[in-house]
């Protein structure tokens, strides 16, 4: 899988740098052709739209954001089907948005289109559908979406393409003495650099979040590029993954110490019986933040709503049943639970 950053498709002005995307084309030609399986994430829909209508800075207002996107999307994909279709390489273009990774059906239907396309040898073009995509259901960049999209697809190899040359111990542009860590097998040593949330001027990203990219494609075991991100051990399932990491926590369970405990160290079932509190309004089939003592153990799928776990926590399961007989015993289960 292939992620393009909006430096790396547009200049300045918003124009394509066609050059580079042929050269990038002319790669995915030749993989292609070996019978490779290749996925492209594209941003610079916004920075084309910009160059379309001669907007000088990017637009921080939602809606002139989304029109930008509406005016350079097509276009922008237009490049990539010319460019490929040239080289025999057919193509499609595919919009998604975050709601379509964290709704469970359709992050399945979206990995179903993706997996016949590539059966069919097409090469799907990816980019998140900016025109109808809100602040609160929004990738925030395509590193992102692409990290999201490798781990829907058990990808091989996901490749990050910006106009930096990985991850250096500083920012280069104020540090010249900065240096690029070429491997990384430590996440918790990066705490200890300076990663920036810099971008460019068309761009939404910065190398923390190509860093937070590589941390949950790694976890599926996805090796990333850039600066090189090694596949861990104990991988994730792709559902624990989806939860973790796409679907929206809508409240937060509170549990004693002993409940964490268990949670973190013995991989058990969250009962109701441990919680001390709930905070938010949600329903049966929403996920939720466990947390104990301020801090955050993990995320899972509560089996009751807000006001169900209120009546019945701190209550053992045969209190729990009288109160509630048709109430599952978990208030979280262990199969729908990921830690922190």
């Amino acid at each position: 899988m292939i992620k393009l950053g909006s430096s790396i498709v547009a200049d300045e002005r918003g124009d394509v740098r066609a050059d580079v995307l042929g050269r990038v084309c002319n790669e995915v030609a030749a993989l292609h052709d070996e019978g490779r399986a290749i996925v492209i994430v594209t941003s610079g829909a916004i920075a084309r739209g910009m160059g379309v209508m001669s907007l000088p800075l990017r637009p921080r207002a939602m809606d002139e954001l989304q029109a930008a996107s509406a005016v350079g999307q097509g276009k922008l994909y237009q490049v990539y089907d010319e460019l490929l279709r040239a080289r025999g390489v057919p193509t499609a273009q595919v919009l998604l948005t975050f709601f379509d990774m964290s709704a469970r059906t359709h992050y399945l239907n979206a990995r179903g289109t993706l997996r016949k396309l590539l059966e069919w040898r097409v090469v799907p073009v990816i980019n998140e559908n900016d025109t109808t995509t809100t602040d609160e259901i929004s990738f925030g960049n395509n590193d992102f979406l692409a990290a999201q999209v490798a781990i829907l697809m058990g990808a091989e190899l996901l490749l990050l393409l910006t106009d930096a040359g990985g991850v250096y111990t500083a920012d280069p542009r104020a540090h010249p003495g900065a240096e690029l860590v070429p491997v990384v097998e430590d996440f918790d040593a990066l705490e200890r650099l300076e990663i920036g949330h810099n971008t460019s001027p068309l761009g939404s990203g910065g190398m923390r979040s190509k860093v937070v990219a590589a941390e949950m494609a790694t976890a599926a075991g996805i090796t990333t590029v850039g600066t090189r991100f090694a596949a861990r051990e104990g991988r994730y399932s792709s559902f624990k993954l989806w939860l973790k990491y796409a679907k929206p926590s809508r409240g937060r369970v509170l549990v004693d110490a002993g409940a964490a405990r268990a949670l973190r160290e013995d991989g058990t079932s969250l009962l109701p019986v441990g919680v001390v509190d709930v905070n938010g309004d949600f329903e049966a089939g929403d996920a939720v933040e466990v947390a104990h003592d301020g801090e955050a153990v993990g995320k899972g799928i509560s089996n009751y709503s807000a006001g169900e776990l209120r009546r019945v926590l701190g209550l053992k399961s045969a209190a729990v049943r009288e109160l509630l007989p048709s109430s599952s015993e978990e208030a979280v289960h262990r199969d729908y639970f990921v830690l922190a």
